[in-house]
């Protein structure tokens, strides 16, 4: 499937090839209009096939997996330190949850009870693979290394997703099982 600027370098040469065609008709004092007319249809068509089949437009955050869904919330957390970016990640309790703590140090300190900076995250256990079609509850640990009162602290924190529809949300923060500082 061509991307959408080679698709619009296809239209220039269909109107093109269609104002070519339609001045030799011009200059041939009407010998070619079927030639004309068929032309513009084909081009009509090739057109309406292009831009017709374009890529689903659909939200990519439907197509997250719980692994990305995981990392976005964390990263939105501890990096980027945006509490309105974490709540594209979570479901509807938690969102009121979040909006409670309005920063991202609350939210650290109050939901996911670690205050940490320079966090580094990677998805240390994920309880899905092979049936990720097939189930709607996911428990997925997330491993973070960073600075916690300026030391090196590694920790964990479990949450669960839930799938709703095709969109995996955060549903709940698990209570820790302690660190591995």
């Amino acid at each position: 499937m061509p991307h959408l600027s080679s698709r619009v370098k296809l239209y220039k040469k269909f109107l093109h090839l269609s104002l070519l065609a339609n001045s030799n008709n011009n200059s041939d004092t009407g010998s070619n209009t079927s030639l004309d007319r068929h032309m513009r249809i084909i081009a009509l068509l090739c057109l309406t096939i292009l831009f017709g089949c374009s890529p689903d437009s659909s939200n990519s955050e439907s197509k997250r997996t719980p692994e990305d869904v995981s990392l976005g919330f964390f990263n939105a957390i501890y990096v980027d330190r945006d509490v309105n970016k974490a709540l594209q990640f979570v479901d509807d309790p938690m969102k009121k949850v979040l909006a409670h703590y309005h920063i991202a140090a609350s939210v650290q300190r109050h939901v996911l009870n670690l205050s940490m900076t320079q966090v580094q995250m990677e998805i240390e256990e994920i309880d899905i693979d092979f049936f990720r079609k097939f189930t709607d509850d996911v428990t997925v640990i997330v491993k973070m290394q960073g600075l916690k009162g300026g030391e090196p602290w590694i920790d964990d924190r479990t949450i669960r997703l839930h799938k709703k529809g095709t969109k995996w949300e955060i549903i709940e923060i698990l209570p820790e099982k302690g660190n591995l500082h």
